[in-house]
């Protein structure tokens, strides 16, 4: 042995004696790899836990980082807009009538118009036979995973007996057979119901390609989110631009995906007076639990933003509306929101209404006996709602 092969291995000698966690782990083969490496059945990382303590909601009105609501409010909706991740339309809506059809008191009318630059869709509005203007409602249909209709699941449809008996069933299923769409229209409201991507006359896609289909819009740089999300501000704009509707009475109404839609939209958009949410609210942590949809994929993605959780809860989002007036009903035996984390959503908000001095303005409610669904004893609350804040 030469010199220079002695001085290396007393030099490696000294670096494993000093080194004694590295020659315990080569002497006990038994020492297992480190558990958070892993994957969990829920599709979560396994050190999931440490990334939601990480979920501060620091832009939270409640996080104690502001003292100014109106800054708060008009740089939180700003923050909300830029995670939409989808520019602003610059084409003009030019729409355009395809058929009517006259319903007694009010007519029912298939539009076309400009949602977007990219996308010109058809939808269902119901306008009153009395002089107007009236106040109006935007409707926003639930996901279900139902896709052959949306815009249909509120208003009744035509034309076409198959769609019609899907409508027809769905409404049995969740709205005590009645169309709400309809029943607004009845009591003087302008309606408007618009197919999201995916639904109707926009779809129907397969369940199975709502993940492609969100990743395709990553890939694009875009977000299905938050195009759904512009869609139903455009969707408003073109409502409040309709010479039969009073711009200062809009209202919007949403049930479970549509609910989640509605609080949204009432927080990015100042030409909505008044929301009415049924059957979705919870927060984050108690929504993220084993079983629950927001793990699964597929159908969260369309109520996914990349980045907005870290500083907004889903009640952070739905407060910054406040204090405009708004509605939220949930079932006591819906399986889909725990009781518990609904509770919670529920007191974020009343805390924020109540720092505006309108807790009066905000009216949150459990239904001990029902699931998910929009009964016709919810609905005439709703209703009663939208006319104290929208009619006269």
């Amino acid at each position: 042995m030469n010199l220079n092969t002695l001085r290396t291995s007393v030099w490696l000698l000294t670096a494993l004696l000093a080194s004694p966690s590295l020659m315990a782990n080569d002497m006990n083969p038994t020492i297992q790899p480190a558990t958070d490496q892993a994957v969990t059945d829920e599709g979560l990382p396994s050190f999931y836990p440490q990334l939601k303590q990480q979920m501060t909601y620091s832009d939270s009105w409640l996080s104690g980082n502001f003292t100014d609501f109106s800054q708060w409010q008009a740089q939180s909706r700003e923050t909300l807009r830029s995670l939409l991740l989808t520019p602003d339309s610059t084409k003009d809506f030019a729409p355009q009538a395809i058929e009517k059809q006259d319903r007694g008191s009010y007519t029912a009318e298939k539009v076309a118009f400009n949602l977007t630059d990219e996308s010109r869709v058809d939808a269902l509005l119901l306008t009153p036979k009395s002089a107007g203007p009236h106040p109006a409602v935007i409707l926003l249909h639930d996901h279900g995973a139902k896709f052959d209709i949306g815009k249909e699941k509120m208003i009744k449809p035509w034309g076409n007996n198959e769609q019609l008996d899907s409508a027809q069933a769905w409404a049995d299923k969740f709205f005590t057979g009645r169309f709400v769409g309809d029943e607004l229209a009845k009591r003087g409201y302008v309606v408007l119901a618009v197919d999201a991507l995916g639904w109707g006359s926009r779809g129907p896609i397969k369940y199975e390609q709502q993940q492609a289909l969100a990743s395709n819009f990553f890939n694009l740089g875009r977000s299905l989110a938050g195009l759904m999300a512009y869609e139903d501000m455009r969707a408003t704009d073109f409502l409040a631009s309709l010479e039969q509707v009073d711009k200062q009475r809009i209202g919007v109404v949403g049930f479970s995906m549509g609910a989640y839609r509605a609080w949204q939209l009432a927080a990015l958009s100042d030409k909505v007076a008044a929301t009415a949410a049924v059957s979705w609210i919870g927060t984050y942590d108690g929504l993220m639990t084993p079983g629950n949809n927001v793990l699964r994929g597929q159908s969260a993605f369309y109520m996914l933003h990349p980045g907005l959780p870290t500083r907004f809860d889903f009640p952070d989002v739905a407060s910054v509306a406040a204090p405009k007036p708004m509605l939220l009903f949930n079932g006591g035996k819906d399986k889909l929101f725990p009781t518990q984390s609904v509770e919670d959503a529920y007191a974020k908000m009343h805390k924020v209404w109540q720092s505006q001095r309108a807790d009066s303005k905000l009216q949150t409610k459990i239904w001990p006996e029902l699931g998910h669904v929009f009964y016709q004893e919810q609905q005439e609350e709703v209703f009663s709602f939208l006319d104290q804040w929208l009619k006269p």
